[in-house]
């Protein structure tokens, strides 16, 4: 990888908002994203766990819901 040492970049204010934009979109789905993924392996031990409770409902012969 090649430093920029010997080269100065210029940026303008719009360059810089849209810089700052994009770095909030970002944060902003990271957070979704770990929200989700938080969100998935309860619902998933919820099925589980209702599934269970009907095959236990069922091996005594009561019908579940």
């Amino acid at each position: 990888m090649t430093a920029l040492t010997s080269h100065q970049l210029s940026t303008t204010s719009f360059d810089r908002a849209l810089l700052r934009a994009a770095s909030a979109l970002d944060a902003f789905v990271a957070a979704r994203v770990q929200r989700r993924a938080a969100a998935v392996p309860s619902a998933a031990f919820d099925h589980d766990a209702s599934r269970t409770r009907a095959q236990a409902l069922g091996a005594i012969g009561i019908m579940p819901r």
